[in-house]
């Protein structure tokens, strides 16, 4: 039996960073933000639903126009549920496709709306990945060259991170103050115990 385990964290917690490291000890990992992304332009399904409630000129030709959709979700809250509902389930199921065909003692799923969109159901465990606030705001202002506003704004769209972090089984601490590889190294040492014990 293969464990399937989550690993989420706010935005800017470095949780992708942690699932480079668990792919470099050979674990597969499911980006489910990043195919998300791709299924919006290869999904014809998710693809019509769009074009059905946001107007086909979302739009051009296979390509979303990703800055119109930003403009319409980011401040309506309504519609970016509404955009949510269409997106996750066809994620949930290309992520449950993906993990039937891993034969790995256990594999990672990480995304940053784990809890917020449903797909923690099924899965075994969940890492979280918990870095202040304050480090996570200036990362992503950094990365994305936008403002503490705009970081503030995504941030009131995910669970709160205390309240995240209640929720998983495994906390790696990636605030600066501990390294990160040897937490990693641990865990995967655990899990692995883990993967014996269920056998």
């Amino acid at each position: 039996m293969v464990l399937k385990i989550g690993l989420t964290g706010g935005i800017g917690s470095g949780k992708t960073t942690v699932a480079k490291i668990f792919e470099l000890l050979n674990v597969p990992v499911y980006y489910a933000d990043a195919v998300s992304k791709s299924l919006y332009t290869t999904d014809k399904d998710l693809m019509q639903s769009i074009k059905a409630h946001f107007g086909e000129s979302i739009y051009t030709g296979n390509q979303l126009n990703r800055s119109m959709m930003a403009s319409i979700v980011f401040n309506d809250p309504t519609q970016l549920a509404l955009l949510n509902s269409l997106v996750h389930p066809p994620t949930i199921r290309h992520a449950e496709e993906w993990m039937q065909q891993q034969t790995a003692p256990y594999l990672i799923k990480e995304a940053a709306l784990l809890f917020e969109s449903g797909s923690a159901a099924g899965l075994d465990y969940i890492i979280g990945v918990h870095t202040p606030k304050h480090v996570r705001i200036k990362r992503v202002m950094d990365r994305d060259g936008v403002s503490r506003e705009e970081v503030l704004s995504r941030m009131e769209r995910q669970v709160e991170e205390n309240i995240k972090m209640k929720l998983c089984d495994f906390i790696i601490d990636n605030s600066g103050q501990q390294l990160v590889i040897p937490q990693v190294l641990q865990l995967h040492q655990y899990i692995l115990k883990l993967v014996e014990e269920n056998k």
